[in-house]
């Protein structure tokens, strides 16, 4: 994404209307582009009245889940007598996936009246915001603008002059891929590994430091104030008329074998096959576009047919057999080796597995193992029955979702590309056109 950002004609700008405009980083610039109206109008509301207003909207998580948001935060009991949090997960750790980050590097007030708002509406007077610990310069924007908002009265024991306490606070990862998991996030923050936790209980009842806590991703929370602002029939416009479960636009962020890889915010419902060749430029020159990801690296790798008949939103991706998650977009050409690209991916989920379930420490190093020994070509036939079986015994079996993470790319490659894998047990040559140094 270059800067100034010029957006695609066929996009729609809502989060990322400031993107590369330094002025809207500081509160004066934040505020002359109607930044905090939303958290004045919110602390003069019922909080119960927010909910509705963000249900109304139809805003989904946009970390990987989609999860009704609305929802999710009328988990949280008033007058329960208990302390409530609000956990930010800025931990972006999934390959394919920087869209977070232009937000935070960008408007950063915009996530920080995100966080208010709905700390007021869950009855949360602290919200931490969990930031990936490479993220060195969205770490410095969201200390310097929170700095900022506390000197001003924006959020503190007197938020705004209505004697309400909305507390914020950065805190730093340490750079663990687990810590974007939910409950791996919280343990993180109260000073412990960063292991995920049994549920239940579920964080509402029993989050961080044992309370009430609710976690919602970066672009969740940004799209909040926007809502509170324009209301909740206005996101909800957002949307193709015969699919009401999936409103408002989504940022897509895209990478790898692309004429024109960046962030885009799209309405959801948009063609995916048009979005990648019209919009993001298509295939480089003298190739063709043979594999997608589309929703980040632990979704199922789609072919380049299921993606044209493919529609960027919940729903639309479901019915070619893969899911939008984070929308982090990863794009495989005929210029690459799938079977290598995979082994890659495995490589990650086994270096990354926090070890705690034996299915995800053991399945993954040896998933890692046989797809290695593959694309050494040194595999054998019945190595690719042997990583379906792996595959089995890691789903839906351990604490967290990493072990699926690394068995969904193995299980859609071969489901896919499966010649590619057996090519080179029989030592065959799969095509690939030329990679051209310039």
């Amino acid at each position: 994404m270059g800067y100034p950002y010029k957006p695609h004609a066929s996009e729609t700008l809502v989060l990322s209307t400031h993107f590369g405009d330094p002025e809207a980083r500081t509160l004066k610039g934040w505020k002359d582009r109607g930044g905090y109206r939303a958290l004045e109008t919110a602390l003069g509301m019922d909080p119960a009245a927010i909910i509705g207003v963000i249900k109304e909207s139809g805003l989904r998580g946009r970390g990987g889940a989609g999860f009704p948001t609305g929802l999710k935060w009328s988990f949280m009991k008033p007058d329960d007598g208990k302390p409530h949090y609000l956990c930010c997960n800025a931990d972006e750790s999934e390959p394919g996936t920087f869209k977070d980050r232009e937000i935070m590097r960008w408007t950063p007030h915009a996530l920080i009246e995100g966080c208010a708002i709905g700390a007021y509406a869950i009855g949360a007077e602290t919200c931490y915001i969990y930031i990936r610990g490479e993220f060195t310069e969205p770490l410095q924007r969201m200390e310097d603008a929170l700095a900022e908002a506390r000197a001003a009265g924006i959020v503190g024991r007197n938020a705004m002059g209505t004697g309400k306490t909305i507390n914020v606070w950065v805190h730093k990862g340490a750079g663990a891929y687990i810590c974007g998991e939910e409950t791996a996030l919280m343990n993180s923050i109260e000073g412990k590994r960063g292991n995920p936790r049994i549920k239940p209980p579920f964080p509402a009842v029993a989050g961080v430091f044992g309370m009430p806590t609710t976690i919602n991703n970066v672009e969740t929370l940004t799209a909040v104030p926007h809502i509170l602002n324009q209301g909740g029939a206005w996101y909800k416009n957002f949307a193709r008329s015969d699919n009401p479960k999936s409103t408002g636009t989504k940022l897509w962020s895209v990478c790898g074998n692309i004429a024109r890889p960046g962030n885009y915010e799209m309405v959801m419902g948009f063609p995916f096959g048009e979005f990648l060749r019209d919009i993001c430029g298509g295939a480089l020159p003298g190739r063709e576009l043979r594999a997608i990801i589309p929703g980040g690296s632990s979704v199922p790798i789609i072919n380049m047919e299921e993606a044209d008949r493919a529609l960027m939103d919940y729903e639309g991706m479901a019915a070619v057999g893969t899911m939008l998650g984070s929308a982090g977009c990863i794009v495989i050409d005929n210029a690459q080796s799938i079977p290598r690209q995979v082994a890659r991916l495995a490589r990650f989920y086994a270096h990354e597995s926090c070890a705690q379930c034996t299915q995800c420490r053991e399945g993954t190093a040896w998933t890692t193992k046989i797809l290695e020994r593959i694309v050494a070509g040194n595999g054998t036939a019945e190595d690719l029955d042997t990583l379906l079986d792996v595959a089995d015994d890691m789903t839906g079996k351990t604490i967290c979702v990493l072990s699926d993470s690394c068995a969904v790319p193995v299980v859609s490659a071969l489901q896919r590309f499966r010649g590619d894998f057996e090519a080179l047990i029989t030592k065959k040559t799969v095509h690939t056109v030329p990679v051209v140094v310039s």
